[in-house]
C-alpha cells in the first residue's frame, strides 16, 4: 500500500533530509547537461552581441581603470550606464583568452549553466530530488534564460547572485546562522552591483522567509535581519560612494547620468524611473528623447528606424514590453519568454501554502513555498505594472522561481492523489490549464513549428486523464502507469519552450535588446534584433595586415561568420558613415590607426553602436560622444575643443544635429563640421570623417 507522503510529520527548516536517493547525481548533472547545451552550442552565432558590453569588455582587458569603472573605453571617457560586476567578469575572460565573441560570451554561458546547479541544489534541500530535477530542466528551458546566458547584458550575472543568495539564506535556515543570511545579503549587494535596483526585487521575500522561518525567537529573528540589511547596504553601495566621492576630472563620466553622477543612476535612470517611468537622464532609451524618437540621433542613416521601436515617444514601457497591466506577462512581448509554466508554477503556490497551512512555523517545504513564491510574486507585479523601461529580458530572473514552485507543485500535487478520489485532478488540471496557454503562445507564430501547440495540448490532455484516475487502493502496475502520464504530460508542456530553444540558439542577435523564439514572435517589438539595426548591426573590422583579429575577423574580407559584419567586405556603422548599411571598414580603420600620433583616442564617434563598433574593430579607444545613445552631456563642446587642442583627439565622425552640447543642440555638430576638415578615404564610402587637427 502506497504511503501519502503528505500525511508525514512537517520538517523543521533545521532537521535532517531524507537519505538521497542513488539517482540524485546523475540527475544533477543531466541538468547541468542540459544547461551547458543550451548555453554553449553555437555560442558564437551572435559575434560581439550587444556591443556596448562588450566594448566595455575589452577596455577592461586593457586597462584596469576602466575594468574598475566599468568604463566603456580604455582611456575611460565615459562608463556603461550600469555598474560594472558584469563587464569586469567579461573583462577578465578577454584578459585571460583574447579578445573574441566566444571570451565575451562564455562568462554568460557559464553563468546560466552555474544558476541551473545552484538552483538544483537549493530545492533539493526544500523539496528532495525530484522536484530539484523539474526545477532545473524547467529553468534551463526558460526562453528567456537560453536568450540571457547566451548574451552579453548584464542579467546573466545578476540571475546566478541571486540563486546563489537564495542557496545561502537557505543554508541559513537550515542552520540557525545569522551569517549565512548575510552571505545572502553580500550576495544581493553584488547584484546590485550588476544591475542597481532589479536585484532588490528578491530583498521583501528574502526578508519575508527569514522572519517567519528562521529558527529562535523573534528577537533573534530580527536581528539577523537587521545585520543581513546593514550587509546589504554596505555591499551594494560601496562603488556608488567611491565614485561619487572621487573628483570628477580624475574619473570617467557616468554614462546615462544628468549630473555625472551614479548615484543618480540608481535613484533615476536604473531606478525609480524604471517602475514610475518618466524621462530616464541623459535621454537613455528614456521616453523623452529616448530611443523611440527618429530625431534622437539627427542622423538620417541613424541607429533608430522611426519604426522599429513601435513607440513614438520612444517610453520604455508600451514600446517595449506592452501595456503596463495585470496579464502583461501574457502578452506578445512577454508571453513567449517566460509564461509558459507560470499557470502550474501559481497552482503549486497556492496549494503548497494551504496543504501546509497547519505546518509548524519552520517547515522546510512551506519555509521553500514562502521563499520562492514571494520571489515569483513581487518580479509579477513590479514587471506587470511598472510604467518605465522594461525589456522582454528582464523576465530572467523569474525563471528559477517558476523552476522552484513546478517542481515542488509537481511532487505535492501528486501526493494529493493519496488522499482522496479525486485528488488527482488539481494536477491534471494544473497541466491542461498550462497546456492551454502553451498552445495559445505557440498559435501565435503559426508558420513557426504549424500544429506543435496543438499536439502539445492534445498529447498534456491525454496525460491529464490517466493522472486524474483514482490512486486509491489501486495495483502498483497503475501507479507506474500513472507516473509516466505524469511524465509525458510535463513534458508536453516542455516542447513550446524547447521549441524556442532551439530557435534562440540558432538566431544572430545584436544591438540591447534580444527576445527568445522565433522570428516571427520578435518582429515588430521594439529594440535591436536580427538585424534591427539599420545596416545589418555591428561594426567588425580587420585591423591592419590582419592581425589582433578581433573574432576570428578573416584577413582581407573584414568577415567574421556569425557576427553580422558585413560581408561585402567592410565594416557595418549604423548610421555613420555613409549611412544606413554604409561600407567603412577596414580602409576606416587601416587609416584612423595610420594617422593616430599621439591621440588618446583614435576617433570620436557620436553614441556607443558607432563608437564600439569601430572600438572593437582597432582595438584602440575611441571615444562616445554622448554615451549610450548619444544624448548624455559629455563632452561638452568646451571640453571638446581641449581635447582637440590638446592632441589628445584628433579625428571626428559626426553625425547630425542632435550630438551632445545643449541636448539636441547642433553645437558640436556645427562646430566640428565648419572647423575641421573633412577627409576622403580610399576604398571608403565614409562621408563624415573629420580631422580637427589645428582646429579652433
Amino acid at each position: 500500500m502506497a504511503i501519502d507522503p503528505l500525511a508525514q510529520q512537517p520538517a523543521p527548516v533545521t532537521a535532517a533530509r531524507e537519505p538521497d536517493p542513488r539517482w540524485l547525481w546523475p540527475a544533477f548533472l543531466g541538468v547541468v547537461g542540459l544547461a551547458a547545451v543550451l548555453y554553449l552550442v553555437n555560442l558564437t552565432v551572435s559575434g560581439y552581441a550587444n556591443t556596448y558590453y562588450s566594448a566595455a569588455a575589452q577596455a577592461a582587458a586593457q586597462s584596469w581603470s576602466a575594468w574598475f569603472f566599468g568604463s566603456f573605453d580604455s582611456a575611460s571617457f565615459i562608463t556603461v550606464d550600469k555598474p560594472p560586476l558584469s563587464t569586469m567578469l567579461m573583462g577578465l575572460s578577454v584578459r585571460l583568452l583574447g579578445l573574441s565573441s566566444w571570451s565575451v560570451m562564455l562568462p554568460e554561458a557559464l553563468c546560466g549553466i552555474a544558476t541551473a546547479g545552484v538552483l538544483f541544489l537549493v530545492v533539493r534541500r526544500q523539496f528532495g530530488p525530484v522536484a530539484a530535477t523539474i526545477a532545473g530542466v524547467v529553468a534551463a528551458l526558460t526562453p528567456a534564460a537560453v536568450v540571457m546566458f547566451r548574451y552579453n547584458n548584464p542579467d546573466a550575472l545578476l540571475t546566478l547572485l541571486l540563486v546563489l543568495a537564495a542557496w545561502a539564506l537557505v543554508r541559513g535556515l537550515e542552520r540557525d546562522r545569522i551569517r549565512w543570511a548575510v552571505v545572502a545579503a553580500v550576495l544581493v549587494g553584488f547584484a546590485f552591483n550588476t544591475k542597481y535596483l532589479q536585484a532588490y526585487l528578491v530583498l521583501p521575500g528574502f526578508a519575508l522567509t527569514w522572519a517567519i522561518a528562521a529558527p529562535g525567537p523573534i528577537r533573534r529573528r530580527l536581528g539577523g535581519l537587521f545585520a543581513a540589511g546593514l550587509a546589504a547596504l554596505v555591499s551594494s553601495g560601496w562603488w556608488v560612494l567611491i565614485v561619487d566621492l572621487l573628483p570628477k576630472d580624475s574619473r570617467p563620466w557616468i554614462g546615462g547620468s544628468d549630473t555625472n553622477s551614479a548615484l543618480e543612476l540608481v535613484v533615476g535612470y536604473n531606478g525609480l524611473a524604471r517602475i514610475f517611468g518618466g524621462a530616464g537622464p541623459a535621454g537613455t532609451d528614456g521616453p523623452a528623447g529616448g530611443l523611440g524618437n527618429p530625431g534622437n540621433l539627427g542622423n538620417p542613416g541613424g541607429l533608430i528606424n522611426p519604426g522599429n521601436l513601435g513607440n513614438p515617444g520612444g517610453g520604455g514601457g508600451p514600446g517595449f514590453s506592452g501595456t503596463p497591466g495585470l496579464l502583461r506577462l501574457f502578452n506578445d512581448e512577454l508571453g513567449g519568454q517566460v509564461a509558459w509554466l507560470i499557470p502550474l508554477a501559481l497552482l503549486a503556490l497556492v496549494a503548497g501554502i494551504l496543504l501546509r497551512g497547519r505546518a509548524i512555523r519552520t517547515d522546510r517545504k512551506r519555509t521553500g513555498y514562502i521563499l520562492w513564491g514571494s520571489w515569483l510574486a513581487v518580479h509579477a507585479m513590479v514587471f506587470s505594472f511598472m510604467s518605465g523601461i522594461i525589456h522582454s529580458y528582464y523576465t530572467v530572473a523569474m525563471a528559477p522561481a517558476i523552476g522552484a514552485l513546478v517542481g515542488a507543485g509537481m511532487v505535492d500535487l501528486w501526493g494529493l492523489r493519496w488522499r482522496s478520489k479525486l485528488g488527482g485532478l488539481p494536477l491534471a488540471a494544473g497541466i491542461v490549464g498550462t497546456a492551454v496557454l502553451a498552445a495559445d503562445l505557440l498559435g501565435r507564430t503559426p508558420a513557426f513549428f504549424p500544429g506543435l501547440g496543438t499536439w502539445s495540448l492534445i498529447v498534456a490532455a491525454a496525460a491529464a486523464l490517466v493522472v486524474a484516475v483514482p490512486s486509491i487502493s489501486v495495483s502498483p502496475a497503475l501507479v507506474r502507469i500513472q507516473v509516466t502520464a505524469a511524465t509525458i504530460g510535463l513534458a508536453a508542456l516542455l516542447v513550446g519552450p524547447a521549441a524556442y530553444a532551439s530557435a534562440t540558439m540558432q538566431t544572430d542577435y545584436t544591438g540591447g535588446t534580444p527576445a527568445a523564439g522565433p522570428a516571427t514572435a520578435r518582429a515588430g517589438r521594439g529594440g535591436f534584433q536580427d538585424g534591427g539595426i539599420p545596416g545589418g548591426g555591428q561594426v567588425i573590422g580587420p585591423p591592419p595586415n590582419g592581425a589582433g583579429l578581433p573574432g576570428g575577423v578573416r584577413p582581407g574580407t573584414g568577415v567574421n561568420p556569425g557576427t553580422g559584419v558585413n560581408p561585402r567586405g567592410g565594416t557595418n556603422l549604423p548610421g555613420g558613415p555613409g549611412g544606413p548599411g554604409g561600407s567603412v571598414g577596414q580602409p576606416l580603420v587601416e587609416y584612423l590607426l595610420a594617422n593616430r600620433g599621439d591621440a588618446t583616442w583614435i576617433v570620436a564617434a557620436n553614441g556607443s553602436q558607432e563608437a564600439g563598433s569601430i572600438q572593437l574593430a582597432a582595438g584602440q579607444p575611441v571615444m562616445a560622444m554622448g554615451g549610450f545613445n548619444g544624448s548624455d552631456p559629455a563632452p561638452s563642446l568646451e571640453q571638446l575643443k581641449a581635447y582637440v587642442a590638446s592632441g589628445k583627439l584628433r579625428f571626428v565622425v559626426s553625425g547630425g544635429g542632435n550630438l551632445p552640447g545643449g541636448r539636441g543642440a547642433s553645437g558640436l555638430n556645427a562646430w566640428v563640421t565648419s572647423a575641421c576638415q573633412p577627409v576622403a578615404i580610399a576604398g571608403s564610402t565614409a562621408g563624415n570623417l573629420y580631422d580637427c587637427a589645428g582646429a579652433r
